[in-house]
């Protein structure tokens, strides 16, 4: 079954109950669901929903992605699919499509997202897109894997990078308590698997 609306508004919630300094920022989301806009169409406007993966490796690095569209440093995530039945899972698939990790030896830390991000993307004529917004849902992972075979048509890098390097403030503070809350990190290296692939 695919993702409701009643499953974003959950998921938005249930984040709200640990983030609420966050509420004025994702009142948009939720005014965009009380219209009955289906945020899981990549045509949705003024935005939809994305998924995203905060994967944590070895030595508490977070895995970085060079997008070849905008020429960027990202955490993997990109667009819904009809297939996908939770943003979680979602976040899940998009990890595994672009770096080749399989999601045998990738752990979520929880239903919850450890963040949503609200940001603006640029017009596409190519695609026909006009300018929209993201409404990303960043889900926290583990691992001790390696970076895998990459999906060349979105990705050409691939690179762990310290926490302190991730430049949204908030999203790096959500990292360190999550993981301090866990009792795995930071400061608790996990195991490495091959050589780190670095750009």
């Amino acid at each position: 079954m695919a993702i409701t609306a009643d499953h974003i508004r959950t998921t938005l919630a249930d984040y709200l109950d640990q983030h609420s300094e966050a509420e004025a920022e994702l009142a948009v989301v939720l005014g965009l669901l009380d219209d009955g806009d289906d945020l899981t169409s990549r045509k949705a406007l003024p935005g939809h929903a994305t998924a995203g993966a905060v994967l944590v490796g070895p030595d508490d690095r977070v895995l970085h992605i060079l997008h070849n569209a905008t020429g960027k440093w990202l955490l993997p995530g990109g667009h819904l699919e009809p297939a996908d039945e939770t943003l979680l899972q979602a976040a899940g698939r998009e990890l595994a499509e672009e770096t080749g990790i399989p999601p045998h030896v990738v752990t979520p830390h929880s239903q919850t997202p450890l963040h949503i991000d609200v940001h603006p993307i640029d017009a596409n004529p190519d695609k026909g897109e006009p300018a929209h917004h993201h409404f990303d849902f960043r889900f926290l992972f583990r691992t001790a894997a390696d970076i895998g075979e990459l999906q060349t048509e979105e990705v050409s890098g691939a690179t762990w990078r310290s926490i302190e390097e991730i430049r949204d403030s908030q999203l790096r503070c959500h990292i360190v308590a999550a993981l301090l809350d866990t009792g795995t990190g930071v400061g608790t290296p996990l195991p490495v698997q091959g050589t780190s692939q670095r750009e």
